[in-house]
């Protein structure tokens, strides 16, 4: 069964939700945040650009701090920041029949507000949130020590208006 693949589920499943909750710690500041940008074909770009312009000012309380280098395909929020990536390659787990059982304990699919992601738990303590289930691949870091449940429900409406639902090329 493949779990990205239902698009109605709105709320996170029960494991996704107590990890998204119970992420808690301490990180240093970081005041010169940086980002890889991705390399997406035109038709990603001018779904990010959309994307670019939809994104909130103010991400769970915090201020849009853009990282480097500046692009449209990124986005930050905070210190530590909380960085996104537009138009990043599909993740390896995102395919992973063991994610979709719910037998991978670092990698849990749900959704939120109607956006689907694939959580996946960074060796750093971080979380990483892919969106599923859209035309391009959208990519949320948050950092260890900040509840990442606020992030997605804040950046839910700017997802659904600039990237449509389907299959990422």
């Amino acid at each position: 069964m493949n779990f990205f693949r239902h698009r109605h589920r709105i709320l996170i499943g029960p494991p996704a939700l107590v990890l998204l909750i119970t992420t808690a710690g301490c990180s240093s500041a970081d005041d010169n945040a940086s980002a890889a940008v991705p390399s997406p074909g035109a038709q990603t770009v001018k779904l990010c650009q959309n994307l670019d312009k939809a994104l909130p000012a103010k991400l769970d309380g915090l201020s849009r701090e853009d990282p480097e280098p500046a692009s449209v395909l990124t986005a930050g929020w905070g210190s530590p920041a909380i960085i996104l990536r537009c138009g990043v390659e599909q993740p390896p787990k995102m395919i992973d029949p063991k994610v979709a059982e719910g037998g991978d304990p670092d990698a849990v699919a749900g959704g939120v507000n109607g956006v689907d992601w694939l959580m996946e738990k960074r060796e750093d303590g971080a979380y990483r949130f892919t969106t599923a289930n859209r035309s391009a691949y959208v990519e949320v870091t948050v950092p260890k020590g900040r509840d990442s449940t606020g992030v997605l429900v804040d950046l839910a409406p700017a997802v659904k208006k600039a990237i449509p639902e389907g299959i990422a090329n």
